[in-house]
């Protein structure tokens, strides 16, 4: 691994392309340029760029070496190719240590403490982590397929909500990466809108293998949800997109609470719902007034199975109300008392008084995911 320039100085100094082995066969069978030239049938100006390193020793060339030297055709194409090869590492590892500034933009500490990525600490190492986990060859074929392809609308939106785009780009890859360990069946609508009540009543009860139970229920129906937590500068709740043939639903988890735990979940599947394959949906980031407009129609989807205007009218007629009251209307209504909590807290001050002192009912730990 060539870790500064100078490395790489060195190598270039020491580094041997195949002409030095041809010339100390020459020398040491006692044949000139000139002479293995006209052997060759090749003109000497190419016999003495193929030893200096400037020409190639093409599959022809090494039959005629072969045929001339003695040495094997292959022999001369492996040092070929290994030559190339060095060449090619000392290029792009000179590339890779002008890459500091891109590679700034990165939480990367975050993601190695969230084993993502492995690297040691120089430039090279990090930047071609990066590249291994986006599976790019460099900075430009990552912004032209992730900022201006796969990303390009959550890349607009990060950017415009004062978020780090490059720290949203890393939370959306690593999404991908959970989902390709993740086996769903081929995707049915209509299977999936009806495991949504099964998924309810998980939601109510909240067993302690709840989210493996969710993401059986859901790949059962061809739609793959993950958990990634979020990094520094994101904030994210949710994304939904799909990849290739399956939907892909990526929870964060954020703020570790089960009112917006749940809700974020039935949001997306909403979109999956009521949307097409081509959006990407990422809760957290500024939308235009258009798209707005799906966020809403998610909202209502989620609001109808998390708690509906109806059974909060019906709370809103029992105020006050106490914490075993909260936990019987959770009962009747199959939604968690989390639901009623985070509802109230938000739009009615006559909760506030209970305080955010119900543990029990606010925290969702995924540790055991």
């Amino acid at each position: 691994m060539y870790r500064t320039k100078e490395d790489i100085k060195t190598a270039r100094q020491i580094i041997s392309p195949p002409g030095d082995t041809l010339a100390e066969t020459l020398s040491v069978k006692g044949i000139s340029q000139p002479s293995l030239a006209l052997r060759m049938g090749r003109p000497i100006k190419t016999i003495n760029e193929i030893i200096k390193g400037k020409t190639a020793i093409t599959p022809e060339t090494a039959i005629q070496l072969e045929r001339v030297l003695g040495i094997e055709a292959a022999f001369w194409l492996e040092r070929e190719k290994n030559y190339r090869l060095e060449l090619a590492q000392l290029e792009e590892a000179e590339i890779l240590l002008n890459t500091k500034d891109w590679v700034d933009n990165f939480p990367l500490s975050a993601m190695k403490k969230l084993k993502w990525l492995t690297y040691e600490d120089n430039i090279l190492s990090k930047a071609s982590a990066l590249y291994s986990f986006f599976g790019v060859s460099g900075q430009e074929p990552y912004y032209n397929y992730y900022h201006k392809n796969v990303y390009e609308s959550a890349y607009r939106m990060s950017k415009s909500s004062g978020k780090n785009p490059y720290a949203v780009s890393a939370w959306l890859r690593q999404g991908e990466h959970q989902s390709e360990e993740l086996s769903a069946a081929t995707y049915d609508l209509q299977r999936f809108k009806s495991a949504l009540q099964e998924i309810k009543s998980i939601m109510a009860k909240q067993p302690v293998n709840f989210f493996s139970s969710l993401q059986s229920i859901c790949s059962s129906t061809g739609v793959k949800v993950v958990h990634t937590p979020c990094l520094p500068k994101t904030n994210l709740h949710g994304s939904t997109r799909w990849i290739n043939d399956n939907p892909l639903i990526q929870l964060s988890n954020l703020y570790n609470r089960n009112d917006i735990f749940w809700f974020t979940f039935f949001h997306e599947a909403g979109h999956i719902v009521k949307h097409g394959k081509r959006d990407i949906f990422v809760e957290g980031l500024e939308y235009s007034e258009e798209e707005m407009i799906k966020e809403n129609e998610a909202d209502e989807f989620a609001v109808k199975f998390t708690l509906t205007d109806e059974q909060e009218a019906e709370l809103v007629e029992n105020l006050p109300l106490t914490k075993k009251s909260i936990i019987d209307f959770a009962t009747r209504f199959n939604t968690h008392p989390a639901l009623i909590i985070g509802r109230f807290a938000r739009e009615h001050t006559e909760l506030n008084k209970l305080g955010w002192s119900l543990e029990y009912f606010q925290s969702v730990n995924l540790s055991l995911s």
